[in-house]
């Protein structure tokens, strides 16, 4: 299969850009993988938060390349970024510090999706729509959406992923993306736009312009399509 993509990452309306990302494109060797971080702005570091994990969980993922996808290598990776954070955070001296986290690794025809948090992945197949979407942690508190996993420093018992994996077809769209995407639309809105016969490049625009117009967070996603 060949795989094509586009990426998004932007401030908005904040004054910094808090979320991170990483795309691994090694068609080559029948694999591509993609991971969004999105640093939790009510703790000091987002930003740092969200490029230590993206670069953990990346990192394990090329090391162990010759290693089949699997949920027990989720959990490893995740491991090491729990590490990594914890590590950065006395590097830095805060003792909290946060980000989500959803990823998708190709290998083959098929996919493995992760998440911790509220970052978002929606698997979307022509002639069905969206054919699997990560479900948020989060939890109510006093009427406000609170991150109830994420991978937070002195707290590792929080970066838990749900983790799947699904068969990728010919035409199969995927969009990895931050909070700050899926908050700035409503949902058939975002599932038709992702169903638009435009390049991704264009479909991740109009992304922009709303995330823009209607959003006041980060935004950013990744798009993906199986050709």
């Amino acid at each position: 299969m060949k795989i094509r993509y586009a990426t998004i990452s932007k401030e908005g309306r904040r004054s910094n850009n808090e979320d991170f990302f990483v795309v691994m494109d090694q068609q080559e060797r029948g694999r591509f993988w993609g991971i969004v971080c999105d640093g939790m702005g009510g703790h000091a570091c987002g930003e740092v938060a969200s490029e230590t994990v993206a670069h953990a969980v990346s990192a394990y993922w090329e090391q162990h390349a010759e290693e089949r996808d699997s949920e027990a290598k989720v959990v490893e990776a995740c491991q090491e970024a729990t590490r990594a954070i914890e590590q950065k955070a006395r590097e830095v001296g805060l003792k909290e510090m946060g980000t989500t986290m959803v990823m998708a690794s190709i290998e083959g025809d098929i996919v493995t999706i992760a998440h911790v948090g509220d970052s978002r992945c929606y698997l979307q197949r022509p002639g069905q729509g969206v054919v699997y979407q990560t479900q948020d942690h989060v939890r109510l508190s006093f009427g406000y959406e609170i991150v109830a996993r994420s991978f937070f420093s002195s707290h590792p018992e929080e970066a838990i992923a749900d983790v799947v994996q699904l068969p990728v077809c010919s035409g199969d769209r995927i969009l990895l993306c931050s909070d700050g995407v899926h908050k700035s639309m409503e949902p058939e809105d975002l599932e038709a736009r992702m169903m638009e016969e435009k390049s991704l490049e264009e479909i991740l625009h109009g992304f922009d312009l709303s995330c823009w117009k209607y959003g006041d967070d980060n935004y950013t996603a990744i798009l993906i399509e199986v050709e």
